[in-house]
């Protein structure tokens, strides 16, 4: 083991969305402001930018934290090595902390064994630390499984905020020692905006994305919100709020399974 072990920090920093010069400032932000965690994907188009910030904020390698996923197009065994080793060239990394299948869905129709042996290969040939997957149902965990030992899958990455708090899956992933990590912790912006997250705001003279980053750490879980501007970046990364039981009970409460992320090839979800 070597000294510096560092598992994935609470708090991380998505990238979705963020492109050319907003992606490089956001991410330099959130790197001047206290973020070790940055959150990437190959269908982002933002890797080469997130490297860059990496690189010119002179932050040791081993203090960070950074995640990217392999795209549809890549899950199969022709081009999924290929692919992730163009990432860590455009992140200009040697590995990646952590290696993510971004969605259950091949578009070449390879079967989820092959991918997921490849993602091992990955691990295995010291392209990344971690692997697990992203935006896995229990049906495609169960399935994941008979490839990956459940140890192996470090985290699913799943769409969960107060209006969609997704608590089968939670407890799936639970019963079998799989991390949660929660994208799109606001919404979308909605959950900012509802009554209920102001009260609790107000009742702890906190921001309401500080009440809902404050929910999410209650339950355990990881989160990546992202954000263009350094205040929002400052709120997001204070970790000072420490909600109640019955704050966190009207927090989950707000529940609707109203999800933001349901592209065509999204799999049949868990309600």
């Amino acid at each position: 083991m070597t000294m510096h072990v560092i598992e994935m920090p609470d708090l991380g920093m998505g990238t979705f969305r963020l492109e050319g010069k907003t992606a490089y400032n956001s991410v330099r932000m959130a790197l001047e402001v206290g973020f070790r965690h940055i959150d990437t994907a190959q269908i982002y188009g933002n890797e080469k930018q997130i490297g860059e910030a990496i690189k010119d904020s002179n932050i040791p390698r081993d203090e960070l934290f950074i995640t990217t996923k392999v795209w549809n197009d890549n899950l199969n065994k022709k081009n999924f090595i290929k692919s992730v080793k163009e990432s860590l060239d455009k992140l200009q990394v040697d590995r990646v902390d952590l290696l993510l299948i971004h969605w259950p869905a091949s578009t070449t129709g390879d079967s989820m064994s092959e991918y997921l042996t490849e993602l091992k290969k990955a691990k295995n040939q010291g392209l990344t630390k971690h692997i697990g997957v992203s935006n896995f149902t229990i049906a495609n965990l169960k399935e994941a499984m008979q490839t990956l030992d459940s140890r192996e899958i470090f985290t699913n990455q799943i769409e969960v905020h107060p209006y969609l708090t997704n608590t089968k899956m939670r407890s799936f992933c639970q019963q079998h020692d799989i991390h949660v990590t929660a994208y799109m912790p606001f919404a979308v912006g909605k959950a900012l905006k509802d009554d209920v997250v102001i009260d609790i705001a107000n009742k702890h003279k906190a921001t309401p994305a500080q009440v809902i980053l404050a929910w999410v750490n209650a339950n355990g879980m990881t989160t990546i919100p992202s954000s263009t501007k350094r205040e929002n970046l400052k709120d997001n990364f204070d970790d000072s709020v420490k909600l109640d039981k019955e704050d966190i009970d009207r927090i989950d409460a707000l529940d609707r399974s109203e999800r933001q992320a349901t592209p065509d090839f999204a799999p049949d979800w868990d309600e």
